[in-house]
């Protein structure tokens, strides 16, 4: 794990993210935030709120939502989400780079959907206030995201014969895992810093 911001700042300025931008798909944007305590790296993320009719209800997530007609860009989206849910402005924070672009999936199917994820780095401290579709946010050292001791098999699911994925404990066992999406995106950042995630997200049919 690099040990500084300085080190992922050099990795995300090279890296060319992937586009999947279609005119045919939704599109969504989200905000990976990081922040330096005592000398290391931590990652902004919540926990969704359970909501009716929402595919992600109750999933460990970055912050971020789909692309209204008011934003310009994904990156506008990735803002405003983050200000609407969390308390957090990123107008003054530095953009470290953009991660590749993952396509949304419901039940294992493609969902039409495009994410963009940005990552930031806030320098100036920020007081969290979580909105109504937000259950809890914190910080998380992202050094930890590599021990091995918190990778789990994951069900979503919870009915006999559901897929298990990959998962990392960021909290409470049974309530703060990531794994789905931000997984992924999570997947595609420490690849970036030559850090490749032990468990890997199974390959796609």
């Amino acid at each position: 794990m690099p040990a500084s911001l300085d080190e992922i700042r050099h990795k995300l300025t090279a890296m060319r993210p992937r586009s999947l931008q279609a005119e045919a798909a939704r599109q969504a944007a989200v905000a990976m935030v990081l922040r330096e305590r005592e000398g290391r790296p931590e990652v902004l993320f919540i926990e969704r709120a359970e909501r009716h009719g929402d595919p992600w209800s109750g999933h460990m997530a970055f912050p971020g939502g789909r692309v209204e007609p008011e934003d310009a860009t994904p990156r506008q989206t990735a803002e405003r989400e983050t200000a609407e849910e969390v308390g957090v402005t990123l107008a003054d924070a530095e953009l470290l780079g953009q991660l590749d672009d993952q396509e949304g999936r419901q039940a294992g199917r493609p969902a039409n959907l495009v994410i963009s994820a940005f990552v930031y780095h806030l320098e100036k401290p920020a007081l969290l206030r979580p909105n109504h579709e937000v259950r809890e946010a914190f910080w998380f050292p992202l050094p930890e995201l590599c021990d091995p001791a918190r990778f789990v098999d994951y069900t979503w699911a919870r009915a006999p014969g559901a897929p298990r994925y990959p998962g990392i404990v960021v909290g409470h066992p049974r309530r703060h895992v990531v794994w789905g999406l931000t997984y992924r995106f999570l997947e595609v950042f420490f690849d970036t810093l030559g850090e490749p995630l032990p468990n890997r997200w199974p390959p796609r049919a």
